[in-house]
């Protein structure tokens, strides 16, 4: 396939990339501008996630081979709400790393960047971006963040030997999706795998049905925003009712509440779990995990009610940010750090090391010439004009306790009514920070 043609379809359509217990675990190091010999020396953090840290590594590597006077620790957090608030913790009292990897979107508004980061905007790689993800990781007053990674899909990663096996097709709607479920279940297979191990996993059933709630209303997004739409109603009260459905039809693993995303994956791979809602990024750590299944899975938009509302959900790749606190050396080396991860070197390091969930969004980075087939899937929905954006581009309000919320809606501990007027409740606070109009 050509990876010029995915990346040009799917910044056509606005862009596309999400998603993350315990304490970071930290490497050594002081904090001093300069090491012995007067080297500089930086740090970068990132979540802790296996697929980070074997990109991380040689990306370090790299930079350090060609840049002797600068040297680069790797400090990780963890993934989900409890980084989210250790990044918060750490920019406010003054202790961020270097130069963090973040979201993208409005979980990067509401680190109050204005305040926080440093504005990018001058930088000679900025120009290549996509005005799209520019957007994503800029305000009225700067651009703070720099892609890394690529865009990727939100919908379900599923087994394809197992759908052969039992001649099933990709379902288009809801009931075609618990059809295919129910007769995956009596096979012997777990049908769809959920691991709230890592609770961030919750989400997929919410967040990536927003495309087909934009498809139902095109200004939902923008209504959402002005305090008009809430997720207590439908179209948007359909991803908490299909978190509760497929939980009490007995359709998801038994393990689901103590299972981590890695295992998850492994059984997508293995072929005991059939679909797993997913961000199509995965791809990179089942690659790392299980290479030889790579090309047996498949991707497909979480179904709607109706076929002609099923679209696949895009997200934007993360950014690279730099805290206001690095200063003078430290700064320096940061912005070298983070123009080396976009230049062609550093790309082709991230190709070298994970495996692309989606185009990239900088046109100094291109897709290998062997991509997953996975990522032809998505070539479908984008050539059919069937994908939008996540609601978080289109949106600054995400509540922080979503993943949370999903966990105890699709461990039946709440209803579907319940978890959405929870989280309607949970984004109150966000809005009025941000001081929308409305709230």
């Amino acid at each position: 396939m050509s990876a010029r043609s995915l990346t040009t379809r799917l910044i056509a359509i606005g862009g596309a990339t999400v998603l993350i217990g315990g304490l970071a675990a930290c490497s050594s190091g002081g904090s001093a501008d300069t090491g012995s010999g007067g080297t500089v020396q930086i740090t970068y953090q990132a979540d802790n996630s296996p697929a980070t840290a074997a990109t991380a590594k040689p990306l370090i590597a790299a930079f350090e081979k060609a840049n002797p006077d600068i040297t680069v620790k790797f400090d990780t957090r963890p993934q989900g709400t409890d980084g989210d608030n250790l990044v918060k913790t750490q920019l406010s009292t003054g202790e961020m790393a270097d130069v963090f990897n973040y979201n993208s979107g409005s979980l990067m508004q509401a680190l109050n960047p204005d305040n926080t980061l440093v504005d990018l905007k001058d930088q000679s790689w900025a120009k290549d971006v996509d005005p799209q993800f520019t957007k994503v990781v800029s305000t009225d007053k700067g651009m703070y963040g720099a892609p890394f990674g690529t865009s990727f899909g939100g919908g379900v990663m599923y087994n394809k030997k197992v759908y052969e096996k039992l001649g099933l097709s990709v379902p288009t709607t809801w009931d075609e999706f618990i059809s295919n479920s129910e007769k995956i279940k009596d096979s012997g297979v777990d049908p769809i795998i959920q691991t709230y191990g890592d609770t961030w996993t919750s989400q997929l059933f919410v967040l990536g049905d927003f495309a087909n709630i934009t498809a139902q209303q095109k200004d939902w997004a923008s209504q959402y925003t002005k305090h008009k739409e809430s997720y207590a109603k439908e179209p948007a009260l359909a991803g908490f009712e299909h978190l509760a459905e497929v939980k009490d039809k007995g359709l998801v693993n038994k393990d689901y509440a103590s299972a981590t995303q890695a295992n998850g994956l492994k059984m997508l791979a293995d072929g005991t779990g059939a679909q797993y809602p997913m961000l199509t990024n995965a791809i990179s750590t089942l690659q790392q995990d299980s290479p030889d299944a790579v090309n047996d899975i498949g991707a497909f938009a979480l179904p709607a009610e109706n076929a002609d509302d099923t679209n696949l959900t895009i997200w934007e790749p993360n950014g690279l940010y730099i805290p206001k606190t690095s200063t003078g050396d430290k700064l320096a080396a940061a912005k070298k750090f983070i123009a080396f991860a976009n230049s062609s070197e550093g790309c082709k390091v991230q190709n070298d090391t994970g495996t692309p969930g989606g185009p990239y969004v900088i046109s100094t980075c291109t897709l290998p010439d062997s991509v997953p087939t996975m990522i032809g899937d998505l070539q479908k929905y984008l050539d059919d004009g069937k994908a939008s954006p996540a609601l978080e581009f289109l949106s600054p309000i995400k509540g922080p306790n979503l993943e949370k919320i999903c966990v105890q809606v699709g461990s039946g501990i709440s209803t579907a009514a319940v978890g959405a007027k929870q989280y309607d409740q949970d984004v109150v606070q966000q809005a009025q920070q941000l001081g929308l109009k409305g709230w």
